[in-house]
């Protein structure tokens, strides 16, 4: 490092507060990074050389602890309420001085990067970790910069990450000892008492959800995102459990980006430089890409070895059932640097619908694409948990609502706009069950699911003939090919069609409830892409 980047690096902590810390480590590169973290006992390496590393009593995101200080800039955009918990101006400054006082005497690990791949919208970060494997974290998941971009860097938002430090809820104004706070108009994201990494990459992610779609209405996207060869573009959501990885995960197609993107006038652009996979179960037949990205650089969180090896056990839940890995994206083979791509043709919103109610492929309006968006549906079966003994719905608002600061209607309306701006085709795809509910019915096979979308991404759809959902007025296609005719209504699939239609009516039904919460502030057009519950003659 140039000893005028060093005294300016210096400068700015300095004006942080932080006046004394034990040593400054600043932009490590990745084997010093691995180094440093197995000096301090804070790892592992596997034989096939990733670092493994545990994040202590969190092994997730807690998100009752995430808050964002409510002041003139947020008052009146932030959807407050349960996901989006107020915090206090005075008890942040409070905490924050709390926090650059707890490094006088301590190692510090600064890492400058950036987020978002399209310049235009780029924002630049600045972390200051006490932990080296998490500095590592952020080296893998953000933009890696050039010298001669760290040369004259500007942070604009700092984010301070101390896993040791720890909140007195009394005096601090927290829930708990743990705590993700975002500051909007200090710029400041402060991240204590919890050594799971997510919370540093869903903070960077909230703030993007919050700037880009108010300040330049760019929607920003909780999404993995591929590309053909001829430069097409297709977008997937879904929440857990939905196949999100695997079915975006073409080998005839081009990897944009995991899991955070925006959408701008000229096309999509990835938020981050890496990605961040479960990897319980992982095996090299189900998740190729994912099990050659696991090398030198990648760091596996809370996972174990198997008996008297090096071996990583991908089976163990000893830990936790949510085990990760970090890596750059460039560890996967087929992925785009830098990670943009055109206007999206396809959108894919996956759920897994284990009541057994919506067809496995449907094409959606422009209003109920913007109502799909906004409810998030997918169904948790039993067994995942312990107090689930049926199916149980589960909703997230734009598949990804603990990160949108934002009111949902505000990204749907984006949604709908560019839509219909672009001619964008969207489409319902369930990955669960047909012929009944979970315990009934069988799931669908994923053969089938892969041959629906990739129908779709070839246009071949376009020629098919299309009959409504009766309730939930989605179009769904007479044929596809390699895929069974007899499958692609669910209600011919069931052999008690009146009990089908109560299903579907139930499934209707939670629907509508869970949209009360948003209803006030959707347009007509929202409203209208609801399913309609039938009722006996």
């Amino acid at each position: 490092m140039k000893r005028t980047n060093f005294i300016s690096i210096l400068d700015s902590l300095d004006k942080l507060g932080i006046h004394n810390p034990k040593g400054v480590f600043w932009n490590l590169n990745q084997s010093e990074l691995v180094e440093e973290a197995i000096k301090r006992g804070e790892g592992v390496l596997s034989d096939n050389g990733a670092l493994i590393a545990d994040t202590g009593k969190f092994t997730g995101r807690s998100p009752k602890d995430r808050f964002i200080v409510k002041d003139d800039v947020t008052q009146d955009k932030v959807w407050w309420g349960d996901i989006n918990i107020p915090f206090s101006p005075k008890k942040f400054d409070q905490l924050y001085e709390k926090m650059v006082a707890f490094l006088d005497g301590r190692k510090i690990y600064v890492r400058d990067a950036a987020a978002g791949a399209d310049p235009k919208y780029r924002l630049n970060i600045r972390v200051i970790d006490t932990q080296a494997w998490h500095n590592l974290f952020c080296y893998n998941m953000f933009l890696r910069l050039e010298q001669n971009e760290l040369a004259d860097f500007t942070p604009d938002f700092t984010i301070l990450a101390i896993p040791e430090f720890k909140a007195d809820p009394e005096t601090d104004g927290t829930t708990h000892e743990n705590f993700a706070i975002i500051n909007f108009k200090r710029r400041i994201i402060l991240v204590g008492g919890t050594g799971y990494t997510g919370e540093t990459k869903k903070g960077v992610f909230s703030v993007l959800n919050f700037l880009l779609p108010d300040q330049k209405n760019v929607l920003a996207m909780h999404c993995r995102a591929n590309m053909g060869q001829e430069g097409d573009t297709a977008i997937f959501f879904g929440l857990s459990g939905t196949g999100k990885t695997t079915l975006s995960a073409d080998p005839n197609r081009l990897l944009i980006g995991d899991d955070e993107h925006g959408w701008t006038d000229d096309g999509i652009f990835n938020f981050e430089a890496g990605c961040y996979a479960k990897a319980i179960d992982l095996t090299e037949e189900s998740e190729p890409e994912i099990w050659r990205a696991i090398k030198f650089g990648a760091i596996l969180e809370n996972t174990r070895f198997i008996p008297g090896t090096r071996t990583i056990d991908f089976k163990s839940k000893e830990v936790t059932e949510n085990t990760r890995v970090s890596y750059p994206i460039h560890h996967i083979e087929n992925a785009v640097e830098p990670s943009v791509g055109g206007i999206p043709q396809n959108i894919f919103f996956l759920t897994c619908d284990a009541y057994g109610v919506l067809p496995p492929i449907s094409l959606l309006t422009k209003g109920q694409a913007m109502y799909h968006f906004i409810s998030g549906y997918t169904a948790k079966v039993a067994g995942t948990e312990t107090d689930i003994i049926e199916p149980k719905s589960t909703f997230s608002a734009c598949f990804g609502s603990p990160f949108m600061p934002l009111h949902p209607t505000k990204y749907a309306e984006i949604l709908g706009e560019k839509m219909e701006q672009h001619q964008v085709k969207v489409w319902l795809i369930n990955t669960g069950w047909a012929g009944g509910p979970y315990g009934v019915g069988s799931r669908i096979k994923l053969k089938y699911t892969r041959a629906m979308i990739t129908a779709a991404l070839e246009g071949v759809l376009d020629e098919a003939e299309y009959v409504n959902h009766p309730i939930f007025g989605v179009a769904i296609p007479n044929s596809c090919p390699k895929v069974p005719r007899k499958i692609l209504n669910p209600r011919d699939t069931w052999q008690d069609k009146n009990t089908y239609d109560e299903q579907a009516n139930k499934l209707a039904e939670q629907f509508n409830r869970n949209f009360e919460k948003f209803a006030e502030y959707a347009n007509e057009e929202i409203r209208a892409g609801s399913p309609k519950v039938m009722h006996e003659a």
